[in-house]
């Protein structure tokens, strides 16, 4: 049976997609054409597959342990290589734009939080992205807060436009409007 179909199979009784990896890796003993198959199961792209798997292959796939299908999967699932891409309206792209000039204005990221803020882009979660740069601040001696704070409220009056906007976005956007007013760093 091809891979695509036996990871398809398995997702759709629930299994997750670091398990469904496992399950494959560890029957094929083929851990890249085992994490394709998932992706391509999920109806990721084959070029934006490949990419993530590109991106991945030496530190993950090349060399495996055996016995450590399971960890991989769930590395390869923290690393987004599974995230499913949203195409995102006029509007939520207006809100991206101006979530990125919100983290160029903080004045530096920890590679963490941009590593979010990307997955988040990608899955279209932008309540989750938005959330996260309105509790943060821009940095007190590179950041630039008449830019940063702006461009959180312009994007949460975007994101309340929305049907039924999450209350979070409500709160955080009074906390960015109160910011932007004072000019604050944090």
């Amino acid at each position: 049976m091809h891979l695509a179909t036996l990871a398809r199979h398995a997702l759709s009784r629930g299994t997750t997609p670091a398990a469904t990896y496992a399950l494959l890796a560890r029957r094929t003993r083929k851990p890249l054409p085992s994490a394709r198959a998932v992706c391509l199961a999920l109806t990721i792209p084959l070029a934006e597959t490949t990419r993530r798997l590109d991106d991945c292959y030496d530190v993950l796939l090349a060399n495996p342990r055996p016995g450590s299908e399971t960890d991989t999967g769930e590395l390869l699932e923290a690393l987004g290589v599974f995230d499913i891409p949203k195409s995102l309206t006029p509007t939520e792209l207006a809100v991206v734009e101006l979530f990125l000039v919100a983290i160029d204005a903080m004045g530096g990221i920890r590679a963490g939080h941009q590593h979010g803020l990307s997955r988040w882009f990608t899955t279209g979660n932008l309540t989750a992205a938005y959330l996260s740069l309105a509790a943060a601040h821009p940095l007190p001696r590179t950041g630039d807060p008449a830019r940063y704070w702006p461009a959180l409220v312009t994007a949460g009056e975007l994101l309340t436009t929305t049907p039924n906007p999450d209350t979070r976005i409500k709160l955080a956007l009074t906390h960015c409007r109160t910011r932007a007013a004072k000019g604050l760093f944090g």
